[in-house]
């Protein structure tokens, strides 16, 4: 396929927080690698420090959005629409159920679009009730007008069958690169920058919003009261009240350590040195951030949410979503085994970018030379 691919949905690549950003910056340069096509990711101009770029063979543009979250979706999804009319592509890619509202209007414009569903985002708190319509009717308007769905869960996939009928998504997983070895000087300097032991902290990692849990997490982890720090890697990408609670949270609980966004070697030495990875979330679409630990051989404590549970990890893994009484008792548990690793080949290989992007390129051949959208006149 020669086809020019155009990416929307995404706040940018590379190394811009959230799991839209990861999955795409991990998809398109291995696809690019494969197949040799032009592909385009439009970002969000207040998340990336360039105009026109590139990143491993995939090209980079930023269009203005702003920098408000019930906003930015919306608007940059529209402006990004409106550059293809000139851009040369066929295909365009939508990621996530915002940037979804747009599918009919690239339809309109002679697209063939293709759209990833990564999760109900209208099941997160920080949305209000305007805002959880406006996203469930994106989720309307994708799942009715892409020409073809990529759902990268089965939790996902029976959403939409039930929903708006449609029996035909492809089902391709969320991939995590397998990491390269750090320098240990690099290890080193990292850990000693925030004052950890290899092999004798927690770590959690993502954005500061209420569906991520940390402030069970923080709870539970004061009520065990252990002598390893708890180490979250995140931040916000607007400042709320509460991400400002949490923080503060954070601050009066001796043993949290709160590192920011941190990205490249940084969070690799992090994660990679850690005793345990939590992931307390209220909701995720696939996580990668739980992939990316059990890359590093991280023994893990997760919620029992849906997508956490497809992942098919030992019982012993999960707690009740919530449930801050039996996260602490996970916790102390944890902190009183030996330092270990887990070898999760057998699960990761579901995960592999390589055949990911082989199946996404099928899906852009199908939209290519499929006439007709199944089910719809």
């Amino acid at each position: 396929m020669t086809e020019k691919i155009t990416v929307i949905g995404t706040r940018g690549i590379p190394n811009v927080l959230g799991g839209v950003e990861t999955h795409c910056q991990h998809l398109y340069p291995e696809i690019h690698r494969q197949f040799d096509n032009d592909i385009c990711v439009i970002a969000r101009s207040p998340y990336v420090d360039y105009k026109i770029s590139s990143f491993q063979g995939v090209q980079t543009k930023a269009v203005w959005a702003p920098k408000k979250k019930s906003l930015e979706a919306i608007i940059h999804s529209t402006l990004a629409s409106l550059t293809t009319l000139f851009d040369g592509s066929k295909v365009i890619h939508v990621h996530a159920i915002g940037p979804g509202l747009v599918v009919p209007l690239l339809r309109l414009l002679g697209k063939k679009v293709v759209f990833t569903h990564h999760g109900p985002d209208y099941d997160r708190q920080k949305w209000g009730g305007f805002a959880k319509r406006i996203l469930k009717l994106g989720e309307k308007l994708a799942a009715t007008y892409a020409n073809e769905i990529i759902v990268i869960s089965e939790v996902i996939n029976d959403i939409i069958k039930e929903k708006y009928n449609r029996y035909d998504a492809h089902l391709i997983y969320n991939g995590v690169k397998l990491p390269t070895q750090l320098p240990q000087e690099k290890i080193d300097s990292t850990l000693s920058k925030f004052a950890l032991t290899a092999g004798n902290y927690f770590v959690a990692v993502g954005r500061f919003v209420e569906e991520k849990g940390f402030h069970d997490l923080i709870d539970a982890y004061q009520q065990a009261n252990l002598n390893i720090p708890l180490v979250i890697m995140g931040d916000t990408d607007h400042p709320t009240p509460y991400s400002e609670k949490l923080k503060q949270q954070a601050k009066n609980v001796d043993g949290v350590i709160l590192t920011g966004f941190l990205k490249g070697e940084e969070l690799q030495a992090i994660f990679s040195q850690a005793k345990t990875f939590v992931m307390p979330s209220y909701h995720e679409g696939l996580p990668i951030a739980l992939l990316e630990a059990m890359s590093y051989s991280l023994p893990a404590i997760v919620s029992n949410i849906p997508a956490n549970l497809e992942v098919k990890l030992t019982p012993d893994t999960y707690f009740s979503i919530g449930n801050t009484e039996e996260l602490t008792l996970q916790l102390a548990q944890h902190a009183k085994n030996e330092y270990s690793s887990i070898n999760y080949a057998s699960y990761l290989e579901y995960y592999d970018w390589e055949k990911i992007a082989t199946q996404t390129m099928a899906v852009y051949q199908r939209a290519l030379t499929k006439k007709v959208l199944s089910g719809q006149s």
